[in-house]
């Protein structure tokens, strides 16, 4: 006899796990499936840091990152422990990149400062820069491993269920009821939310239609700086390929190229250094970041699943609802993109 419950989260990755900690501190009584250990590293959200920046060309990504950094605030209260790291965010590279940026900071009302190389350099000397540069005070890095524990730890504390080591999990759906299977277990849940990923087309089976996903395997690397007191922004810069960096506390500033990874199988991808990524990075490094040594250390992978237009996957389909909120950009929202997905799964009754 299958387990009843009002949701069934599959996937618990950032999320996922968002997903999980807004309906649980609604009264929902959710379960979330994992297919693996805890802190896995064979997908999205693993890694110590993560990007955070409002600099989008298109003001409503300036506005959802403004709505996010405000979210963030309340589950760093909750939690007891920062989460989000402010140290400012740099856009630098191509002039028509930092116009459009520009334009949309000012349409949403948000601070910026423009500099020309030379005032940036002063400022920050361990990096390089041939233009004018951006920059935005609210930016900053994300501590991502303890910002899913943190997650997955409230939503426990409000009492959802979170299972890891399920493996897969399968979805049957009949008219407007969904049934959800894994390892031994079955739960008959109202909702199913999937947010697995790259693993997303094979959860759902065909039960859905997708728009076309790309599965890609980025690797990102960090470079010791030369003087340990330094301060480090985040930064983008647009030129080919877009390369954005940022400090990880312990491992040092992460660099890597966005979107550059080959398309794989999730299921059997790489996990080890590409050496041809590892050069190309380092000479980057070499040439635009003299405040660092430009040997690469501690080398790690990663999985993009995006979309043509690397916009997110956040729907209602009769029971399910899905979300893939990566193309390599998500989890700065990610206590938006939780409660976007909550609210689709059971609209709140009142203010959250």
């Amino acid at each position: 006899m299958p387990e009843r419950c009002d949701v069934v989260v599959v996937g618990a990755g950032m999320a996922g796990s968002a997903t999980a900690w807004w309906l649980a501190r609604r009264g929902v009584d959710v379960v979330v499936l994992e297919q693996f250990e805890a802190g896995h590293r064979r997908g999205s959200s693993h890694g110590a840091t993560r990007l955070f920046r409002l600099g989008y060309a298109d003001p409503a990504d300036v506005r959802r990152g403004a709505d996010a950094l405000r979210l963030w605030r309340t589950l760093e209260a909750e939690a007891g422990r920062e989460l989000l790291v402010t140290t400012g965010s740099l856009d630098h590279g191509d002039p028509a990149q930092l116009a459009a940026i520009a334009a949309a900071y000012r349409h949403e009302g948000v601070p910026s400062e423009r500099l020309d190389a030379a005032e940036a350099s002063a400022r920050w000397p361990g990096l390089r820069f041939a233009g004018d540069v951006l920059v935005q005070p609210d930016g900053g890095r994300i501590l991502a491993d303890a910002t899913v524990a943190a997650l997955q730890e409230r939503a426990v504390a409000h009492g959802a269920e979170v299972l890891h080591g399920t493996g897969p999990a399968a979805i049957v759906t009949d008219a407007d009821q969904a049934t959800v299977r894994a390892g031994d277990r079955t739960w008959a849940p109202r909702t199913v939310v999937v947010t697995a990923g790259a693993w997303l087309p094979s959860v759902l089976g065909g039960a859905v239609s997708l728009p076309p996903l790309t599965v890609t395997c980025e690797q990102v690397q960090h470079f010791v700086p030369y003087d340990t007191t330094a301060t480090w922004p985040s930064f983008i810069h647009h030129h080919a390929p877009t390369v954005y960096g940022l400090f990880a506390p312990g491992e040092g500033v992460k660099v890597a190229t966005h979107h550059a990874g080959p398309v794989v199988d999730p299921d059997d991808r790489p996990f080890g250094p590409d050496p041809a990524t590892s050069a190309l990075v380092a000479a980057y490094v070499a040439e635009w970041l003299p405040g660092v040594d430009p040997t690469p250390v501690h080398p790690a992978r990663c999985l993009y699943t995006s979309t043509a237009d690397e916009r997110f996957v956040l729907e209602r389909h009769g029971p399910i609802v899905i979300g893939s909120p990566c193309s390599g950009h998500g989890f700065k929202f990610a206590p938006l993109i939780g409660r976007t997905l909550a609210d689709l799964a059971v609209p709140p009754r009142g203010p959250a």
